[in-house]
């Protein structure tokens, strides 16, 4: 049987665990999840696994933190002004607001803490400093034209 290969769109299913084994997400709801391999889509990691399955494998991938979405950073945590923030809808611990780097690109910041004053943000993503581990299965290659 074929392998994919890169250019190549694959259908897979996947469930994501943190180092303690708590799932975090999965492909359970939506169903299986298409990539283009080579096109950056996904972790180089799962990339590589994929192109040595078959349709129908199953594969468990290790990635660590710092080759996943990295080490926790303290300076990404920030306080903000209520002032600076819209009145409505009121901001609540999970919230996620929109920023903007001072190089313009754009920044996901989660509400951590809510005070009178202020509002502590951070900017980590939300499995930052984490080690990951992917379960996939192949479902369906779709060969590059």
């Amino acid at each position: 049987m074929p392998t994919p290969q890169n250019g190549d769109t694959v259908s897979i299913d996947y469930v994501l665990r943190r180092t303690d084994g708590e799932v975090v997400g999965s492909t359970e709801e939506q169903g299986p999840q298409e990539i283009q391999l080579g096109s950056g889509q996904i972790f180089p990691q799962i990339e590589q696994a994929l192109t040595a399955m078959e349709v129908g494998d199953e594969q468990k991938v290790a990635i660590e933190c710092d080759k996943a979405f990295g080490p926790r950073r303290d300076e990404l945590i920030i306080d903000i002004p209520r002032e600076n923030l819209p009145p409505e809808p009121a901001p609540q611990p999970g919230m996620a607001l929109q920023a903007q780097q001072p190089d313009g690109t754009p920044l996901t910041l989660y509400v951590v803490g809510v005070g009178e004053q202020s509002v502590k943000a951070d900017g980590n993503h939300p499995l930052a400093g984490e080690d990951l581990t992917f379960d996939i299965t192949l479902r369906e290659i779709k060969q590059a034209a």
